[in-house]
């Protein structure tokens, strides 16, 4: 088990650098993949299921999970229900359906962002108008 630099997320498996996985991955509880994934990756449990794609990683095909973490490049639809965290190298081709999202300088979406229904909105105020 891995706990990243938080110490609040569990990481139970990994797929390592260098290796390639042909074929979609269930996981449950935390994964972290800093290989190659050509297939569909999903949490078993989507209230509890935490992905982390490092800085070199790939993943091609559908993604859904509770937490993602992306720092490497993920080519399909994302869908997570809690929280995204978009760092610095992170690379989406896709739409992307969240209810939280924190997207870092320098992270790139090609596609769509998706709000959940139930998500918190932030509208930003309209500027005040002077008189």
């Amino acid at each position: 088990m891995f706990k990243n630099k938080k110490g609040n997320q569990r990481i139970d498996s990994l797929i390592g650098n260098g290796s390639t996985v042909n074929g979609d991955v269930q996981f449950v509880g935390g994964l972290r993949i800093d290989g190659h994934v050509v297939g569909n990756v999903v949490a078993v449990d989507e209230k509890n299921g935490t992905l982390v794609v490092s800085e070199k990683a790939q993943v091609r095909g559908k993604v859904s999970c509770s937490h993602l973490i992306l720092n490497g490049e993920i080519n399909g639809p994302i869908a997570v229900s809690q929280y995204v965290e978009l760092q610095p190298k992170a690379r989406v081709a896709g739409d992307l359906t969240y209810k939280t999202l924190e997207m870092h300088p320098g992270a790139v979406i090609e596609g769509r962002l998706i709000p959940m229904a139930g998500a918190k909105m932030v509208t930003p105020e309209a500027p005040a108008q002077e008189v």
